[in-house]
């Protein structure tokens, strides 16, 4: 999950907004999972009380990315980069990482096109997955979550959408909505992460480096494909009151 972001961000109105299947359908897709597993609370299958929270551990297991087994060679173990993306330990772990999607896939989908954009997203997820498992080879914490890359989808529309004005709300201005361009919030964001990476083992356990990770694939990405290409370098036209809102 992106969390312990101290800006909370809202919807980037832009005039290229329309349809956007993939990311739609990965968001339906990871409820559809959420809600059926029994991390949700509401699968009568998986019991309830101490059987329950078993029948969550063992489905992380299963599901999720276990560093410490990845590297072993086991099919299973190979895939798991690619299962963890659809599975969320929480319904404010799936809400805040669906919310993130919303806001800043849409438009990214639009630039990239439908096909390009869904291998985008799997292939810098798994990539982000990997590259936190590398890090913590030793770990047997189940990783679970879209956020590294959710983490990609927001890397790439710093580089193609770097003036949208993303609405904000800060702690220490008594959270006032606030717009900013993306070149001011996503790189804040970024740093945030890369701040808690390094302090990793003194708080909860949110896989900060698979943010950072998946935030410089997307980046890079974007950069190479887009590069030659013409940005939206404008802000975008303000959407009809209500429109695009989380």
């Amino acid at each position: 999950m992106i969390r312990n972001w101290r800006v909370t961000v809202g919807a980037a109105s832009t005039s290229l907004r329309g349809s956007a299947p993939v990311t739609y359908g990965l968001i339906a897709l990871c409820f559809l999972v959420f809600l059926v597993g029994p991390a949700s609370g509401l699968n009568p299958a998986y019991g309830h009380g101490d059987a329950l929270l078993a029948a969550q551990r063992a489905y992380f297991h299963r599901w999720g990315v276990v560093p410490a087994e990845l590297f072993e060679g086991s099919a299973g173990a190979a895939l798991s980069p690619a299962t963890a993306l659809f599975i969320h330990g929480s319904w404010v772990h799936l809400l805040g990482n669906m919310l993130f999607l919303y806001v800043f896939g849409v438009m990214t989908e639009e630039r990239m096109g439908r096909v390009q954009f869904l291998l985008f997203y799997l292939g810098c997820g798994y990539l982000a997955l990997l590259g936190y498992a590398a890090a913590n080879a030793g770990s047997e914490q189940s990783l679970v979550g879209a956020s590294g890359a959710i983490s990609a989808v927001l890397g790439a529309f710093l580089f193609l959408f770097p003036r949208a004005r993303v609405t904000s709300l800060l702690p220490f201005l008594f959270f006032l909505p606030l717009r900013f361009p993306a070149w001011v919030v996503l790189p804040f964001w970024a740093t945030l992460q890369w701040l808690a990476a390094g302090r990793a083992n003194e708080g909860p356990g949110v896989a900060y480096l698979a943010h950072v990770v998946g935030f410089g694939l997307g980046l890079a990405f974007a950069w190479v494909r887009f590069g030659r290409t013409t940005r939206v370098k404008v802000a975008p036209a303000p959407a009809p009151e209500g429109e695009n809102q989380p």
